[in-house]
């Protein structure tokens, strides 16, 4: 009997297992078939091409009015830049939180976490209207600047990232600090040299969710940058399938394939670090 259960309790798990799996998967396996079929066969297709093409991977670098080189570039930069910030200010600001008592800390911490709950998209006026005016004074930051982009990604992961390291530091003994400061070193000596190597999973949790977030973003970008030689690269493939005269698929799909590489490779760089920071807690002794 106990034989019994245990045989269908596991089929059971299983099975939601692999159904969630070939959920997840099917929409890529189908982009990647799609992306080395002939153009004339990608509609109604089966998800193994009976034709294999790189007609669309030579067709993304050929067209100079769709420079998916450039977009890639622009995406790897901005969402590096924008991740490498998150990560240094919100450890700053976490570490502040945990660390010291001030005047305004709560009001702080409860304003960050009001700013996150907020809906960004409804923020969108103000923030076009806010870069159209700072770039009069300053061009290199307004609208249609990737500087003014990255400041606008780093206000919107201020608040949770902050309250995550936070939570991080406050697990992080006191004495550890206390020792370092008898023999001499600073606040800033003691949070460099021994609370940063140990909270590194934590950090790299924050850069990887920001990375991924911000490479992937399309509507802010879409409405801040507006020269093509600007773009991100969601924003740049849209061009692809939202075209005057024809929907170029097979191009969007090499194009998906190839934008992901970056970040799968970081990914693989950093994932001990990474499974390390997300169950760190996980398991209490």
């Amino acid at each position: 009997m106990y034989s019994r259960c245990s045989f269908w309790d596991r089929l059971w798990r299983n099975g939601l297992t692999w159904l969630a799996i070939a959920f997840a998967l099917g929409p890529i396996l189908w982009v990647f078939s799609a992306s080395f079929s002939p153009a004339n066969t990608i509609v109604g297709q089966p998800l193994i091409p009976t034709q294999l093409s790189l007609e669309h991977y030579r067709a993304l670098f050929s067209d100079p009015r769709h420079p998916f080189h450039l977009w890639m570039w622009n995406s790897v930069k901005v969402a590096v830049i924008a991740a490498v910030l998150t990560v240094a200010l919100t450890a700053l600001g976490a570490y502040a939180f945990s660390r010291f008592r001030f005047q305004g800390r709560r009001g702080g911490l409860f304003t960050l976490i009001l700013i996150q709950m907020f809906p960004q998209m409804l923020a969108m006026v103000a923030i076009y209207l806010l870069l159209l005016e700072i770039g009069r004074y300053l061009p290199w930051l307004g609208l249609n600047t990737h500087l003014g982009l990255i400041m606008v990604y780093l206000g919107g992961a201020m608040g949770v990232n902050t309250w995550l390291m936070k939570g991080y530091f406050d697990t992080i003994p006191r004495s550890l600090e206390e020792s370092a400061m008898m023999d001499g070193a600073s606040h800033l000596q003691a949070f460099v040299h021994i609370i940063l190597p140990l909270v590194r999973p934590i950090l790299t949790v924050v850069f990887m969710l920001s990375l991924i977030g911000q490479y992937s973003e399309y509507i802010l970008a879409r409405v801040l940058l507006q020269s093509t030689d600007r773009f991100t690269l969601p924003v740049g493939m849209q061009l692809f399938i939202f075209n005057q005269y024809d929907s170029r698929w097979g191009i969007f799909a090499a194009g998906a394939i190839l934008g992901a590489i970056p970040i799968v490779i970081i990914f693989l760089l950093v994932q001990s670090q990474l499974v390390s920071g997300l169950t760190s807690g996980a398991v209490k002794e």
